[in-house]
């Protein structure tokens, strides 16, 4: 297999679902709507869940249905410390070192978010581009629209010549939709969805040979 560019996702592949850093996301998000929108506790996390269900993101469903501020929501959502979850990770650099091809993060979440990922992780200057979830306006993954915009703004020519890694699914089905080569992040089992799968980024070169 030879590729161009992988498209890598952020959270809970970027780093690993069980660093709970994404759990902590969740609840905040629940708490945004408590807290600025007023609506119940105990009917928040539902509503969330239908909204992410629905429109792929909670961000997306709560612009839609609720008309929020955008970038308040961004801002509340990720005003926690990122060191009780993350540190920095040599492996994790090294292997993706590995790889000379052009490397892009593409996340629902927001540009300043993806940034303090990266750089708590250790992995600054390993990517070339950032794509989050204003880039790729009015769609988000799983849309194929998404994934048409973020090639396209990555210049890419051919899809065939990209990979995705993504821990969701659902995701992956609209990469593999565009003409992407799809890897499912957290996973041991291949879902016969997808092209291939790792538990985490340190087992990419046992599916992209390096």
């Amino acid at each position: 297999m030879c590729f161009e560019t992988i498209f890598i996702d952020l959270d809970d592949t970027l780093y690993p679902a069980t660093c709970g850093l994404y759990s902590v996301l969740s609840k905040r998000m629940e708490l945004y709507m408590v807290e600025r929108m007023q609506i119940s506790p105990e009917t928040a996390p539902k509503i969330r869940q239908d909204l992410f269900q629905k429109y792929g993101t909670t961000y997306r469903g709560l612009t839609a249905v609720y008309k929020i501020n955008e970038d308040d929501f961004m801002d509340y959502v990720h005003n926690i410390p990122l060191s009780p979850y993350l540190h920095e990770n040599l492996e994790l650099r090294e292997t993706l070192e590995l790889y000379p091809q052009r490397k892009v993060i593409f996340t629902n979440a927001d540009t300043p978010h993806a940034k303090r990922v990266i750089k708590a992780l250790g992995l600054e200057g390993l990517f070339e581009q950032i794509i989050d979830i204003h880039d790729i306006s009015p769609y988000y993954k799983p849309q194929m629209e998404a994934f048409q915009k973020a090639l396209q703004l990555a210049g890419v020519k051919n899809p065939g010549d990209c990979v995705m890694i993504d821990d969701t699914k659902r995701n992956l089905l609209g990469a593999k939709e565009a003409g992407l080569f799809t890897i499912q992040a957290g996973v041991r089992d291949r879902p016969t969805e997808v092209d291939a799968a790792i538990m985490t980024l340190l087992d990419l070169p046992n599916v992209i040979p390096v």
